[in-house]
This record gives structure tokens, C-alpha cells and sequence, in this order.
């Protein structure tokens, strides 16, 4: 069987290497099982689709809703890359997960449209499935009510065309979708432990995600939060495709 692979979009060394450790634990998979490709430095291989039989994508200090003219070359790279990806699994002809930063590009890769209406502070957030979450593949099994950590100046403001809303919250309305039965997308972040997410929180510290003078009082509600809903999503990512 062919592996999964986490697309890593962070031009930040070591967050990515944070957050692969993070998919590859929560998923339960070893770097045989879990490969990784870096969009940042090398565009998406033509062979993409054989050698994976599916995508994970995390998040990224960039925002699908930089103005064009402004964008780097290596985000240009970035977001062709998982344009690529989203119209694929779109089509069925693989399996993705978008998560944080991804959402968006997959977003607007199908003909939705992303703002920054929705901004969320970083920490933990209240989540709710809708009534097709809660029979969804992938998020039926857990609770209705979950928390997951979230950190993200941009979000959903209109779904692709045919795109299922599978959760939801007062602050970002469109949490996570799903289009046809192999695309899934979540805003927040699934795949982190509270001690994985503060050691990222460190390196984004003078982003512009929190008060850098709050570090100890994000950190403190992060560790105490319960985050194994979100994580078993991505091992019944992991074990569906």
C-alpha cells in the first residue's frame, strides 16, 4: 500500500518538524507510513498522486487572502501545490486533509470564498458538529461537543459548491466540511498535544497570533485542555484511506 504524506507549508524549520511529529503520533504512523514533502522549498512532485495514496496538510504563517502582488514565490509554489491536491480529492481521485492555513486554499481552490471575518484567538476552542457531522465517516465518532486548539487570522466565509459542513462554532462558522466522500477540511488544528502546541507557540510568539506578553496564560489554558476528540480524527483519517 502506498503511504500517506504530510505537505509541509511552514518556511519555520522547526515548527514543521513539530508538526509532523504531531500527524505522524496522532496518527499513529512511522516515516514509512507517514512520508513528508516540503512545498516550501520544492513544488509537488509529478508523480504526487501514485506515490501517495493521500495528503495531509497543517498550517502556515502565510494567509490564502495575502494580496496576490505580495506573495513570495515559495507561497505561490505552496498554494499550487495544494490547489493541485484539493481538485483531486475533490474528485475522488484521492484523499486529503486540509487543516488551518490548507482550508483556505482548498477553499478557494473549489469556489468558496475565505475572509478575515473570522479571525480566532490561539488556544482552545468549543466545537460543535452539525447533525451531518455527527454521521460523518471521520467526525461521527466523536463527541458532539469537542475542543481543539485553533490559531488563524482568516477563514471560511462562503463553502465550495457541494461542500458539507460537518462543525461549527459562534466565532468561525465554517470549522470544518467535507466535499464528496475524500476531501475533508478543518480550521482548527486536529493533530497537536497542548506541550507540541505551546513549543510552536514559541517559535510564532511576534506573529501577531497573541499577545506575546500572554505566553504564559495561552500556554497554561493549552496544556489544560483536552484535545483527544481532535486527534482521533486524524487516526480515522489515517485508517479510512
Amino acid at each position: 500500500m502506498a503511504p500517506l504524506v504530510y505537505l509541509c507549508v511552514r518556511p519555520q524549520v522547526d515548527a514543521a518538524d513539530g508538526e509532523y511529529a504531531s500527524f505522524a503520533a496522532a496518527m499513529r504512523l512511522d516515516a514509512d507510513g507517514l512520508e513528508r514533502w516540503n512545498l516550501v522549498d520544492e513544488p509537488l512532485p509529478a508523480d504526487a498522486f501514485t506515490r501517495w495514496r493521500g495528503f495531509v496538510v497543517g498550517g502556515s504563517p502565510f494567509n490564502t487572502t495575502d494580496d496576490d502582488a505580495a506573495k513570495s514565490a515559495a507561497q505561490r509554489q505552496i498554494e499550487a501545490g495544494l490547489q493541485a491536491v484539493a481538485l483531486e480529492a475533490a474528485a475522488g481521485r484521492t484523499a486529503a486533509l486540509f487543516t488551518c492555513f490548507g482550508i483556505g486554499v482548498a477553499t478557494r481552490a473549489l469556489g468558496g470564498e475565505v475572509t478575515r471575518d473570522y479571525p480566532e484567538h490561539t488556544g482552545p476552542a468549543s466545537i460543535e458538529l452539525t447533525d451531518a457531522g455527527r454521521v460523518d465517516a471521520l467526525f461521527g465518532g466523536i463527541a458532539p461537543t469537542f475542543t481543539a486548539l485553533t490559531a488563524h487570522k482568516e477563514g471560511t466565509a462562503r463553502l465550495p459548491e457541494g461542500a458539507v459542513l460537518l462543525a461549527r462554532n459562534d466565532d468561525c462558522p465554517v470549522q470544518a466540511y467535507r466535499v464528496g466522500d475524500r476531501l475533508y477540511a478543518t480550521q482548527f488544528h486536529p493533530e497537536p498535544t497542548g506541550v507540541a502546541f505551546t513549543e510552536r507557540m514559541t517559535i510564532y510568539r511576534n506573529h501577531g497570533y497573541f499577545d506575546a506578553s500572554e505566553y504564559d496564560l495561552v500556554a497554561e489554558r493549552v496544556l489544560a485542555a483536552d484535545l483527544l476528540d481532535a486527534q482521533r480524527l486524524l487516526r480515522a483519517f489515517a485508517t479510512a484511506f
